[in-house]
């Protein structure tokens, strides 16, 4: 059987940890920073994991994370 192919938006979005959490990056760092200020900006640059109930529908998309 061949082997299944991972979404590649996905993978390059979601990292999934060896303990099972998926781990993702925070959304709104990317353009229009100059209105937003230095303390939700350094928030923003952590990185954070998605919750229990997405978790199922992103392991679909990455079958062998």
């Amino acid at each position: 059987m061949p082997k299944m192919k991972s979404c590649r938006g996905a993978a390059k979005r979601f990292t999934v940890l060896k303990s099972g959490g998926i781990k993702r990056k925070k959304a709104y760092h990317s353009h229009i920073l100059t209105s937003k200020t230095t303390k939700r900006k350094r928030g923003l640059r952590q990185s954070c994991f998605i919750s229990p109930e997405d978790a199922a529908q992103i392991r679909r998309l990455l079958p062998y994370g």
